[in-house]
């Protein structure tokens, strides 16, 4: 059976008897799917978040590489040119210090400006540690260390790692990356 409900401009709106809202096990379920809907998106995102910042590690420690190899190639070039003594702390034609990349380096004339490699340090995203102090921003090794050593040797900067203890998504440790 149909009834007529008059509303309050004079329309007239013809609703089932019975029909005048959502009952209570419909609102019940309908917040349960949601619930349900919103508990396998958080992970989703802390998931995309976490990858997000993998990507980001990866991608600083690939340009400081670049960097280095940029650093020492130029270097190699001038001593060949003689342009540049090879002196015995510069052997292995690497930068003394990460900063030496963003200060820049003239090579013994080789350009009229000092050559930089870096606009700044970039950060590591799972490092603890965000201050400026250069040692505590990345793990350091010199040509002379040895490839798992955690010391850094100091004659130069031959490679960097991340100094998280924590573990990749795949499983791996960030500072074998």
């Amino acid at each position: 059976m149909l009834t007529t409900d008059a509303s309050e401009k004079g329309t007239m709106v013809i609703m089932p008897k019975g029909h005048r809202g959502f009952s209570l096990i419909e609102l019940v379920v309908t917040i349960t799917v949601l619930a349900i809907l919103a508990t396998a998106i958080l992970p989703m995102k802390n998931m995309a978040a976490r990858r997000a910042k993998e990507i980001e590690l990866r991608r600083n420690l690939r340009i400081i590489r670049i960097a280095i190899d940029d650093y020492k190639k130029a270097h190699d070039k001038a001593v060949a040119d003689n342009k540049v003594q090879n002196v015995v702390n510069k052997s292995s034609g690497c930068p003394e210090t990460l900063q030496r990349l963003v200060e820049g380096e003239d090579f013994g004339g080789l350009s009229t400006v000092k050559r930089k490699f870096l606009r700044r340090i970039p950060r590591d995203p799972f490092n603890p540690y965000q201050g400026d102090v250069e040692d505590k921003m990345w793990g350091l090794h010199s040509s002379s260390d040895k490839p798992d050593s955690t010391s850094w040797g100091g004659e130069d900067v031959y490679d960097v790692y991340s100094l998280s203890e924590g573990k990749a998504i795949d499983g791996t440790n960030f500072k074998d990356w």
